[in-house]
């Protein structure tokens, strides 16, 4: 046999290329053999530490345990040096300390004991633990913190690791829900198709309970329920699936898009009640104009005169419901100013008492050191005058109304739940009795307009349609409160007005007389039903009147008759690609003294939104009556032509 391939030579080979350290001590600790492996390790060449005890290779207190170990062998036979896979630390000829693996077998040779140890470095082991260790616990800290639930549960669909925020959502501690089913968070049908998803995958491998973004129902501990949205993934733990669910609650997204398709939906009714304002208003306007014509040339027949004031009253209730469908659609001319809502609550004691049945009990409790509110005091008035009737309609034995005003504040907390508001001052109103209430469904639908629960003929439904669109358009906020059996409040918030002494606006009385005057008044007008009774109207009060049916038209009788016009009174909508506004600017260039009231069926609010700022021109609304064009027409002609 060749020297090389002595079976001692080939075991010399494998030491000396072995990865991992190889030491012999004897049965005193002398050191033996040291392979290369072991010098890389430990630093130390094998010449060096030959035949010293191999205490030299470890730190305090671990020579003096393995002196125990020794000494404790040769006394007793006891061998508890030695064994597999023991941690202990080694020391390095620069005096640093490194873990390793140390694996300690017992030979013989000539008779006597030889120790074999096996020396694995775990350094890198100990530093990726590490590593593992700190991003678990990072990875921890995130779920611990985390604003969505995380839930893990094995392929029998038992929980194993529950968060806090899902402790908070479904109202369960972990310990309670840990090793429990995963169906216990689950109603009716999902927990039955929860079961189906597992038992198919554990017998297919099909996945259809991984994915992201699938929108379920929760079960919290007493019985609510509430959506979420689910997102599952997979991963393998000591060899078996587990899955991973992040929870994520979509109650407030919920609410929010509920209150969006609400808003869609009114402001849908908005546009649509809007846009037959016009046309409903000419007719009005024709209705109401010509019946009071025509009672005027009746005076000498009352019972004749009779039907004309019928027709003006119904046709005045026609208006009267215009205004409220363009006070929902929040399309009416406001006129906010600086309110003193306690002199104006305080103000209409006498009218709601008249107005009340006797058995309703009114309680008016106003704070003292209220804020001014920035609205529309003939609006406010008639928001408080509906709410108050709807109030009495809800206590049909009788009852007690509370009118109550004081100063409030919505924070960004509470515009959170009512994304609409702007946080800041406010004054609220509001309005309460102890009548029967409402049913939810009820409570979500008042404010829509011709909603009532009342019978026919016994409202329009457009009463709490007008508060809302009110207090909206002023910028405010309404709630309402109420369940069945124990009465309602309605809130209403007007933004807080700015210091300053509060307008209480004047009445204008009815006038007996009519204002009359001799002008020329162009008046430009496309139906014809409306242009007749304007005509008829301005005639009888001795104006001297032009007409013409469209912008291009008119600006040809102005050029026409120049200065010999006195007032320019238009439509605002018309045919022919020149509107009101347009005509006004265009005849106030031409003739820069005359005088320009413009009316429409239309929105106000939509109208002046088109007006340049600097425009002169004042607004009628449709549908209007004699007395109101007499005098609007007397206080702009009386103050002298407009002069550059």
């Amino acid at each position: 046999m060749t020297e090389d391939l002595k079976p001692e030579n080939r075991l010399r080979a494998v030491v000396d290329t072995a990865v991992d350290g190889v030491i012999l001590i004897d049965a005193s600790g002398t050191i033996v053999m040291f392979n290369p492996a072991c010098e890389r390790l430990f630093g130390y060449p094998a010449a060096d530490v030959i035949g010293l005890n191999v205490r030299v290779l470890m730190p305090s207190p671990f020579h003096e345990e393995h002196d125990k170990y020794l000494d404790n062998y040769r006394r007793t036979g006891e061998r508890k040096i030695i064994g597999i896979g023991r941690e202990v630390v080694g020391r390095r000829r620069d005096g640093s300390t490194f873990p390793m693996d140390l694996s300690v077998g017992e030979s013989h040779q000539d008779d006597e004991t030889i120790f074999v140890g096996i020396i694995h470095d775990l350094t890198e082991r100990k530093r990726q633990e590490q590593v593992l260790s700190e991003f678990s616990s990072r990875l921890r800290a995130v779920v611990e913190t985390a604003v969505d639930g995380v839930i893990l549960i094995d392929k029998m669909g038992r929980i194993s690791m529950f968060n806090p925020a899902c402790e908070r959502l479904f109202g369960y501690t972990a310990e309670e829900v840990t090793g429990e089913n995963v169906k216990l968070l689950m109603p009716t049908p999902f927990h039955e198709e929860h079961d189906g998803y597992l038992k198919n995958y554990r017998e297919s491998g099909e996945r259809r309970i991984i994915g992201i973004g699938r929108e379920v129902t929760g079960r919290r501990k007493d019985g609510s329920t509430f959506p979420m949205d689910l997102s599952v993934g997979e991963a393998i733990e000591d060899g078996s699936p587990i899955f991973v669910g992040i929870i994520h609650d979509l109650t407030e997204r919920k609410k929010t898009e509920e209150q969006l398709v609400q808003a869609q939906k009114m402001e849908m009714v908005g546009q649509l009640s809007g846009g037959i304002a016009h046309d409903f208003n000419n007719l009005l306007t024709v209705i109401v104009g010509n019946a009071d014509l025509l009672g005027n040339k009746l005076r000498a027949r009352p019972d004749l005169k009779a039907f004309c004031e019928t027709i003006i009253s119904a046709g005045e209730r026609g208006a009267e419901l215009t205004r409220r469908l363009l006070a929902f659609s929040r399309k009416q001319t406001l006129q906010p100013v600086v309110l003193d809502c306690v002199h104006l609550v305080e103000g209409m004691r006498l009218i709601l008492r008249r107005t009340l049945r006797e058995d309703i009990e009114l309680r008016l409790l106003l704070d003292e050191q209220l804020n001014n509110a920035y609205a529309d005091a003939a609006q406010l008035e008639s928001a408080i005058l509906n709410l108050a009737l709807n109030a009495q309609d809800a206590m049909p034995d009788g009852g007690v109304l509370t009118i109550s005003a004081e100063n409030a504040i919505l924070d960004q907390h509470y515009k959170d739940a009512h994304p609409e508001i702007l946080p800041g001052a406010y004054v609220q109103i509001a309005v309460t009795d102890d009548g029967i209430g409402m049913t939810a469904e009820v409570r979500d639908r008042v404010f829509e307009p011709f909603f009532t629960t009342k019978e026919v003929g016994k409202g329009s439904g457009l009463g709490l349609s007008m508060v809302y669109g009110f207090v909206k358009q002023s910028n405010g906020h309404v709630s309402i409160y109420s369940e069945a059996g124990l009465g309602t409040t309605v809130r209403l918030y007007l933004p807080a007005g700015k210091a300053g002494v509060p307008v209480r606006p004047a009445v204008l009385e009815p006038e007996e007389d009519f204002e009359r005057g001799s002008e020329t008044v162009l008046v430009v007008e496309d139906d014809p039903f409306v242009c007749g009774y304007a005509v008829g109207s301005l005639e009888s009060l001795g104006y001297q009147v032009v007409t013409a049916v469209n912008g291009r038209e008119a600006l040809n009788e102005l050029a026409r008759l120049g200065d010999q016009v006195d007032l320019l009174f238009s439509d605002i909508v018309m045919p022919g690609g020149i509107s009101g506004w347009e005509l006004a600017e265009k005849a106030q260039e031409l003739l820069p003294n005359i005088k320009v009231l413009l009316t429409s069926g239309y929105p106000m609010e939509s109208m002046t939104a088109r007006a340049k700022p600097d425009s002169k021109a004042q607004i009628l609304n449709k549908p209007y009556r004699k007395a109101e064009l007499a005098h609007r027409l007397r206080e702009m002609l009386a103050t002298g032509r407009q002069r550059q």
